[in-house]
């Protein structure tokens, strides 16, 4: 459970796996308040113009006091023409225009299911043009299921000897579809190949065909007509020889075609990247509309695309961690593992590819909410200040008086924030 529950009658027996600070819950507050504390590089260029504008306001107010009293003699006119420009002035609106809206987009985005670790993402996640999609446990649903198996008796049990003692999602499927697998010993696994162990004796291989030097031809035969479905094949041998592989099926996301869909729509190009063979990743990408496949592909491979493709990258397993950190944005499934989760600048806490494109339209419903308050903020200040001056005076127009400029004043700072409680509106 994430939060809690509420016992009826009864006994209840509970194991506590994490308390305080180590629950999911603290965690979500922890990365919500992360976000919400940083400043976005946007603010770095608010804070300079904002470092200047105090001084540069009193030297204003004191110019435009000293020129009304050289005009006209009246020291009351100049206090209220200095006044009025001190009082009109708004600081405070420059200074929301950024954070109150990373607040409130940050706040809406978990409501979504959307977390930002780190707020500089907001604005880098709006920019992306590209997003590439790792295949499995990420556009599909990473429960894999064995569809057959081809090759002697022993080519499950012993597969599945092997498998016990690996994390990848083909292996659990293996493991599940065996009954009373043998013991394994000296378990040793190579990301992006497979794994090998000794079972009964001998040395039983399982992985990819580029694991292997040699597949007899009806055995790669009978995986390109699987992976031609969108299968995944994992062959296995027994003494160094490959004698017969399980064919391995997982089921495409349901709302994975949707999200390619509605990211084309913002503009988004998509792709995926996957260790599967080209014909089974491209059956699976021709699916969802994707255009763009990279197969075959080892994790240092894939860390090498990211980099090259640009923009944001979607994962969620181990071997995705590496590329999470390198890409533009890393965006991590909450429904994957703790390290792909800490390498990611945004997690999505339900596990559905939709989720990116509500990262995006979101992000950019931020900044195009801190444009329109920074719009403002400094429109309001340029046209004001003036008129709190007297420079229309000359030319009959009017002068804003202290009481006037008060109320102006309150009121930018009011529109900004009211401006950006517009967020809580934006939906998924």
């Amino acid at each position: 459970m994430t939060g809690g529950t509420v016992n009826g009658t009864g006994a209840l027996e509970v194991e506590v796996q994490a308390v305080g600070a180590a629950t999911v819950l603290a965690r979500i507050v922890a990365m919500v308040e992360e976000a919400q504390g940083t400043k976005l590089p946007v603010q770095a260029l608010v804070d300079r113009v904002t470092l200047w504008f105090v001084p540069a306001v009193m030297a204003m107010a004191m110019a435009a006091a000293a020129v009304w009293l050289a005009a006209t003699g009246d020291v009351a006119r100049a206090m209220v023409a200095g006044v009025s420009v001190l009082i009109i002035a708004c600081p405070c609106a420059m200074g929301l225009a950024v954070p109150v809206s990373i607040l409130v987009g940050s706040g809406r985005a978990a409501e979504l299911g959307v977390l930002f670790r780190r707020g500089d993402a907001l604005q880098r996640l709006a920019a992306v043009q590209a997003v590439a999609f790792d295949k499995t446990g990420t556009l599909t649903e990473g429960r894999p299921r064995v569809v057959a198996v081809h090759g002697p008796d022993w080519v499950l049990p012993m597969a599945a000897a092997v498998e016990g003692q690996s994390e990848h999602p083909l292996a659990a499927a293996i493991v599940a579809a065996a009954v009373d697998p043998p013991d394994a010993s000296d378990f040793t696994a190579s990301p992006g190949f497979g794994a090998e162990a000794v079972v009964d004796g001998a040395k039983v291989a399982v992985g990819a065909a580029r694991m292997f030097d040699a597949v007899p031809d009806d055995l790669a035969r009978t995986a390109a007509v699987a992976a031609g479905l969108g299968q995944s094949v994992v062959f296995v041998a027994r003494g160094g020889k490959v004698q017969g592989l399980i064919t391995v099926a997982d089921q495409v996301k349901p709302g994975a075609a949707a999200a390619v869909a509605d990211l084309a729509e913002l503009g988004v190009g998509a792709a995926m990247i996957s260790g599967d063979t080209p014909a089974a990743a491209g059956a699976v990408a021709a699916g969802l509309g994707i255009a763009q496949v990279h197969a075959g592909v080892l994790p240092e491979g894939k860390l090498e695309l990211v980099r090259r493709i640009g923009g944001a990258f979607v994962g969620d397993g181990i071997n995705d961690a590496p590329a999470l950190a390198a890409a533009e944005v890393g965006i991590a499934m909450g429904t994957g593992t703790d390290v792909a989760i800490e390498a990611g600048d945004v997690v999505l806490m339900r596990g559905d590819p939709r989720a990116v494109v509500s990262a995006i339209r979101l992000s950019r419903a931020v900044m195009r909410n801190i444009r329109q308050n920074l719009a403002w903020a400094f429109g309001y200040n340029i046209a004001l200040i003036p008129v709190a001056a007297g420079v229309l005076v000359p030319f009959g127009g009017p002068q804003i008086s202290p009481m006037l400029g008060a109320g102006a004043m309150a009121l930018s700072s009011v529109f900004v924030l009211s401006n950006a409680l517009r967020l809580k509106g934006v939906q998924g």
